[in-house]
């Protein structure tokens, strides 16, 4: 399974059945050549153990599997390309809360590195999961020694997962500020999933002493009892609301004014809100729900071909 499969595994991955993860790998393979609509249906039997129901989808991953199919929306293309969004996200709440970018292009040999602060991230606009923190010159020196770009722009999504918006982003590698809160720590990641123009969940990934856990929230933040198997742990403990809790919710739903349903990627680095990213199919839709009943509860909230208005 290639690092950009399902974002809940990249980070779980060691915790999985070393023998199941193979067989599944080459399984994929083996449909890889079918159409879109029997490859996604096998591939969703093969990670969540049922089988989809694509004409009358009813679970969030139902409906991401059915937007893979059926919603073309050209708009798709520039919000999926991690280059491309930062114009948008400007264009929609200001360009103070879209990640600068330092550098972007195809050959590390093309930059100036005297032109690039440190610290930085390097990573590419058409995938997730991937990407190098560059702290010193010795982080420099080694990704120039293994250049990890042949290796990411050979990703297609397109045809990997099926997400067809992704076939029409120019593959590019870019260059960002790596983000920290004024103590120096990594700040928080906050997922607003926004249906209709109204956030119905708030996922975080929580880190402390080095560990990973993710807790999540509707947008009264009271805690949900629900969490993907395959992802970081529960946070054990209580999870204070963000300072910027309104604004974050302002600024979610009016980027994602007129769609149905985008997740809306925010970095809080505690004096600003920042967008990392717009995702349009999270976990390819192929997250684990625990209870499962949680992923029919965040289905009904996501209408599928009505406006926001409806």
């Amino acid at each position: 399974m290639a690092e950009t499969e399902k974002e809940s595994f990249i980070r779980a991955g060691e915790r999985q059945n070393p023998v199941l993860l193979r067989a599944r790998r080459l399984f994929w393979r083996l449909i890889s050549p079918l159409p879109d609509r029997p490859y996604l249906q096998l591939k969703f039997l093969s990670i969540k153990g049922e089988w989809p129901d694509l004409d009358h989808p009813r679970t969030f991953c139902e409906k991401l599997q059915h937007r893979k199919l059926h919603d073309r929306n050209p708009l798709y293309i520039r919000l999926v390309d991690k280059l491309a969004v930062k114009s948008f996200i400007a264009e929609r709440i200001g360009e103070r809360h879209a990640v600068p970018t330092l550098w972007s292009g195809t050959r590390l040999a093309d930059i100036d590195w005297r032109m690039i602060p440190l610290p930085a991230v390097l990573k590419p606009n058409h995938a997730s999961g991937l990407g190098t923190f560059l702290h010193g010159p010795a982080d420099v020196a080694a990704v120039q020694r293994d250049d990890p770009l042949p290796r990411w722009l050979a990703i297609d999504h397109a045809r990997y997962n099926r997400e067809w918006a992704y076939a029409g982003v120019p593959r590019q590698a870019m260059i960002e500020p790596l983000l920290t809160r004024p103590d120096g720590g990594v700040p928080w990641d906050y997922r607003c999933f926004v249906f209709h123009g109204r956030v119905a969940l708030i996922g975080v990934d929580v880190r402390e002493a080095n560990q990973g856990y993710c807790a999540n929230f509707d947008r009264q933040w009271s805690r949900l009892g629900f969490h993907d198997p395959d992802y970081y742990p529960p946070y054990p403990g209580s999870v204070p609301p963000p300072p910027r809790l309104d604004e974050m919710l302002r600024l979610a739903e009016t980027v994602a004014e007129g769609l149905d349903f985008v997740r809306v990627d925010f970095y809080d680095t505690g004096d600003r809100l920042y967008i990392g990213e717009l995702t349009l199919y999270p976990g390819g839709g192929f997250e684990a729900f625990e209870p499962k009943t949680f992923d029919r509860w965040l289905g009904d909230h996501w209408r599928i071909g009505t406006s926001p208005a409806a």
